[in-house]
């Protein structure tokens, strides 16, 4: 049983900072429309589809675009470094988040400064230089791992599924399916 509830927990962790990584990368591109005088015509969050933000006006595009990274990155972090140490299990689960979204948000912008795909295209036609991109994602992605090695050894957690109880693991499940049911509901595909 307990192998379950590590199963349970891992799927359920994943998709959770999926879905959380999303909805936060598009909360500040919906910040940075609203504060630079822009109007956002729909979010897509649906957890079937890539999402985005569509914005017109979109009077500052190059700010508008890079508040989805920027807070995508920075938000996580705070959330974690609020969460008290007393409260390990929490704290771990929104360090491991953390570092997710640092990673996640550092691939994207990395690796799409060379393919030119989705927010990376905005940021490039708008005047930010690739190396701007690049180095972002450089310094986001490698922030995020070393997040997540101050976590400890993978294999070590793998390897003894008593780590994880089954309040943890139906607790982040209960989670990941209201995020998805939310999202599913809410958002147009």
């Amino acid at each position: 049983m307990q192998r379950l509830h590590q199963i349970a927990f891992i799927i359920s962790l994943l998709a959770l900072s999926w879905l959380g990584m999303m909805a936060i990368h598009e909360f500040g591109h919906v910040i940075g429309a609203l504060t630079s005088g822009g109007s956002v015509e729909r979010v897509v969050l649906h957890p079937l589809t890539i999402s985005r933000t569509d914005v017109s006006p979109n009077p500052n595009p190059l700010w508008v675009v890079w508040l989805g990274p920027v807070l995508g990155c920075a938000i996580p972090v705070i959330g974690w470094r609020l969460v008290p140490r007393q409260l390990h299990v929490a704290n771990k689960i929104a360090m491991f988040f953390a570092g997710f979204c640092l990673l996640a948000n550092g691939a994207y912008i990395a690796i799409g400064s060379f393919e030119r795909i989705g927010d990376c295209q905005t940021m490039l036609q708008h005047g930010s230089p690739n190396w701007t991109l690049v180095a972002f994602g450089a310094i986001t992605a490698i922030a995020g791992i070393s997040i997540w090695h101050q976590l400890g050894s993978i294999r070590e957690f793998l390897s003894d599924p008593s780590l994880v109880n089954g309040k943890t693991a139906y607790l982040t499940l209960l989670a990941a399916a209201v995020l998805a049911a939310v999202e599913f509901t809410f958002s147009p595909t």
